[in-house]
């Protein structure tokens, strides 16, 4: 149930930019919500803790803190999935951004709290 993922940048050892296209045949979308499908928040945590193993292996979900849901993802969109983690702090924040030609603008972000 993850996204096609059309690129992968690791920036440095601590961040990392997913670039991924909501094929609307997602299961994610039958029935969340009927008039107008949209990417729930738990699928987008969920592609984050997929995504965390990358720079944080070995390490597990504990919180999410400062979660914000700003704009709706559909289905059809390219996002852009950006990831930064901190483990002096053991902390690994999140963006999602929506694609709007060359601009793009945050969809949801936040933080989540991780442990060994």
């Amino acid at each position: 149930m993850k996204p096609a993922e059309l690129e992968r940048r690791q920036t440095s050892p601590q961040q990392l930019e997913v670039v991924l296209h909501l094929d609307p045949a997602l299961p994610w979308f039958r029935g969340h919500f009927a008039v107008q499908p949209l990417l729930p928040g738990v699928a987008q945590i969920d592609w984050v803790m997929h995504y965390a193993s990358i720079l944080a292996p070995g390490w597990r979900f504990v919180s999410l803190k400062n979660v914000k849901f700003q704009s709706p993802l559909l289905p059809g969109a390219v996002i852009t999935l950006s990831l930064e983690w901190q483990e002096t702090r053991q902390q690994l924040s999140f963006s999602y951004q929506r694609h709007d030609g060359d601009v793009r603008h945050v969809a949801s972000s936040g933080k989540i709290a991780l442990c060994r």
